[in-house]
């Protein structure tokens, strides 16, 4: 019989002479060259094992000894053994206490009466494979409760069915105001923002909540501060209950600069808009206009034939007129005079109504009348009502659009509603630029851009 060469350390504790000669000779069936140490008692066994200089593989413990025995000898030595695999060898078939004993944390119980080497030897491997593959894994969970608890990005622990948080770490606390205890008596939905509580509502009643996500989100801390946050979510299994790991970023600031970029950038833009409209307006239609008068001197002294190019011509040069007026009304909106808001809106659907057949309701309320918005919120807001009424002529196929608008809790509203073929929100949709551009320009005034639609039943932003 090949017999396994490996030096295993042994410690026998064992107070009858024949029973560690019987164990001894048991294991020499089968390891080649065993190292075993023998203690008579519990106090000698203490003294091996606190001996620096050898490093026992496993400890074979009779369970009644001089000065121990039972439970205490089990809990005793479980104490004093460091980590190395104890398998108890006894006399006595005490099921209920074997059973004990192996929640107590040994990792094997032999009758020495059924004891064999092939039996003792395949509990000393396993029992040391065990212990070893669990002082892995203790450390596996060490290394990702240290990764989780100690970094410094926030990062937490979903039920991935009822969103209520399980872990969170000192990082997230500190982000969001909650202690441990508070976080851990919360869902998901208390700390998102109103703005993407709908999304997350939609989802979780059609359960239709990715497993996993990465992306941006508004999230509230527990004083209400809304914070921009970027999230990846991980779906794992803890304990056979489905959950969500969930690592954060936090990019307010970051997001503050970018939106006070995009301002500058959206000014500037409407800044030239603005001068190529005036432009238009008043140097190019000036042109035309001495142009038509130019041609307007030439008139009597027409032929037939002539007189009517002159009228081809004329007409020509007033619809360029009408459009470039339009195309600069497009460009330079009334109120950069001034203007307010409800004004520069009555305007717009005006010239909207001259290219459509749409039935459009304006409702303007009193507190948004005698409201002198921020010139950059007046200019956002204009230029999402122009983007949506463009993509209801290009898409909703509607008879009529009412507009309304309100301030509700010190915010400005804006609603558009329309009678159109609408679509279907749980499919997926491609959002175009315009769309794109509304979003942002709400969200650069701590805004937020939303649609609600259904086949049939139009749509309302």
């Amino acid at each position: 019989m090949i017999k396994d060469k490996t030096l295993y350390q042994i410690l026998i504790v064992e107070d009858n002479p024949g029973d560690r000669i019987l164990v001894a000779d048991l294991l020499e069936e089968q390891l080649a060259a065993p190292r075993i140490t023998f203690a008579n008692n519990f106090k000698e066994a203490e003294e091996a094992l606190s001996n620096a200089a050898i490093r026992f593989d496993a400890i074979l413990l009779d369970l009644s000894l001089p000065d121990k025995s039972g439970k205490e000898l089990v809990t005793q030595m479980l104490d004093v053994a460091g980590g190395v695999p104890v398998i108890i060898l006894t006399g006595h078939s005490d099921i209920e206490f074997s059973v004990q004993s192996i929640s107590l944390g040994v990792l094997d119980y032999l009758i020495k009466d059924d004891l064999s080497s092939g039996v003792l030897y395949k509990s000393l491997i396993h029992s040391i494979e065990r212990k070893r593959l669990n002082a892995a894994l203790t450390a596996s969970e060490k290394r990702y409760s240290d990764l989780f608890h100690l970094s410094p990005q926030p990062m937490w622990v979903l039920d991935a069915n009822s969103l209520q948080f399980l872990q969170v770490n000192k990082a997230a606390t500190e982000l969001y105001g909650y202690t441990e205890e508070e976080f851990l008596h919360v869902t998901l939905h208390d700390i998102k923002a109103e703005q993407d509580l709908y999304t997350l509502d939609y989802f979780t009643e059609h359960n239709q909540l990715p497993p996993s996500f990465s992306g941006s989100v508004k999230h509230k801390t527990k004083s209400g501060a809304i914070l921009e946050m970027e999230i990846t979510t991980t779906p794992m299994v803890i304990n056979d209950r489905q959950v969500r790991s969930v690592v954060a970023l936090d990019v307010t600031q970051k997001k503050l600069y970018e939106h006070e970029i995009t301002k500058a950038i959206i000014r500037t833009q409407e800044r030239e808009r603005y001068d190529i409209g005036a432009e238009l307006h008043d140097n190019v239609c000036q042109i035309l206009v001495a142009t038509q008068l130019h041609l307007g001197i030439l008139k009597p002294g027409l032929n037939e034939h002539s007189l009517e190019m002159y009228e081809h011509c004329d007409k020509n040069i007033q619809k360029a007129l009408a459009e470039i007026r339009h195309l600069s009304h497009r460009l330079a909106p009334a109120f950069f005079d001034d203007s307010k808001l409800d004004e520069a809106f009555k305007t717009l659907l005006h010239d909207f109504l001259i290219n459509s057949k749409h039935k459009v309701s304006l409702n303007v309320s009193d507190a948004v009348k005698h409201t002198q918005f921020n010139q950059d919120v007046h200019l956002n807001v204009y230029r999402i009502l122009q983007e949506q009424l463009r993509n209801i002529l290009k898409y909703a196929k509607a008879n009529s659009i009412t507009v309304d608008v309100l301030i509700e809790e010190q915010n400005l509203k804006l609603l558009i509603s329309d009678d159109g073929v609408g679509f279907d929100q749980s499919q997926p949709i491609k959002a175009g630029i315009g769309m794109a551009n509304m979003q942002r320009r709400a969200e650069l005034f701590g805004g937020h851009f939303e649609i609600r639609s259904a086949p049939g039943q139009g749509c309302t932003s």
